[in-house]
């Protein structure tokens, strides 16, 4: 004699929790990766609009070195690095603060300030950096 068992479909049932228990968990560690690849590019781009602006301090400090009464101009104020960003420079002697803003293409910010003193002698002009000031 034979008996008959009644499955009423327990199976499927586990098979559909255990798929949608492993859906939830592989979308949070998805969701969890895209939030530390935006951390990292939000890191890499602030480091970058940092750099640009230390760009600008050291250019700034290349014309100083070679004419101390230099002031910055149109063509130095600004100047722009197709695809990293540009950088505005602000210096008006006999002031010793130098101000360069850092500016990314992505449009994140950062500001260098050095208070300077400018040697008197000849040829190349001495640039001591008294205080640096970064994002300040």
């Amino acid at each position: 004699m034979k008996t008959k068992t009644k499955n009423n479909g327990s199976v499927l049932l586990m098979v559909v929790f255990a798929i949608a228990l492993l859906s939830v968990l592989t979308i949070g560690i998805v969701e969890m990766h895209t939030e530390e690849i935006q951390l990292m590019q939000n890191q890499v781009d602030a480091a970058q609009a940092l750099a640009v602006a230390e760009a600008g301090l050291n250019d700034a400090f290349a014309k100083i070195r070679t004419n101390p009464n230099w002031v910055p101009d149109g063509s130095y104020t600004n100047k722009s690095f197709p695809g990293y960003g540009t950088y505005t420079v602000t210096y008006v002697p006999p002031d010793p603060n130098i101000t360069s803003e850092g500016i990314t293409s992505q449009g994140f910010k950062a500001r260098v300030k050095a208070k300077v003193t400018i040697s008197s002698s000849d040829p190349n002009h001495v640039i001591r950096i008294d205080n640096l000031w970064i994002n300040e």
